[in-house]
């Protein structure tokens, strides 16, 4: 058997009645992802398939690519996970800890992102952190 670490981080103490969830996330060719939104717990994730723009407040955007791990602190607006594909689906699988009696995700309304505009990443253009894949050839 062999193990490779995929994504470490220290987590803080979790209240009683944290619990986990772990989901399958597919983003269909070309998707730009879900709203603006943060997460009441840590999540820890794995890029299956395809490649994702992965944006979080105050970081800049970068592409993740099938084989690597990412990670979302809780309470951190996460901007952006858009398939960076338009000829495959993306799939990535995530595991959350969810704080007690909260949502898990939260989506943000127009005016908490025009409040939270100035911890945005200025400038963010899509293209230049697309390091888009040729098609795979079908068979």
């Amino acid at each position: 058997m062999q193990k490779f670490d995929i994504c470490v981080k220290g987590i803080p103490s979790l209240p009683e009645g944290t619990h986990g969830m772990v989901q399958v996330v597919e983003l269909p060719p070309g998707d730009p992802g879900p709203e603006p939104h943060r997460h009441s717990g840590p999540l820890f994730g794995y890029m299956l398939e395809g490649e994702m723009l992965f944006e979080l407040e105050g970081g800049k955007p970068y592409a993740i690519k099938a084989g690597e791990g990412f990670w979302e602190p809780a309470d951190v607006v996460h901007y952006r996970a858009s398939n960076l594909r338009d000829d495959i689906t993306s799939r990535f699988v995530v595991f959350m800890l969810c704080a007690p009696g909260v949502p898990m995700t939260t989506f943000l309304d127009e005016a908490e992102i025009a409040e939270r505009s100035q911890f945005r990443y200025p400038n963010v253009e899509i293209e230049e952190y697309s390091r888009r894949m040729p098609p795979v050839p079908s068979s």
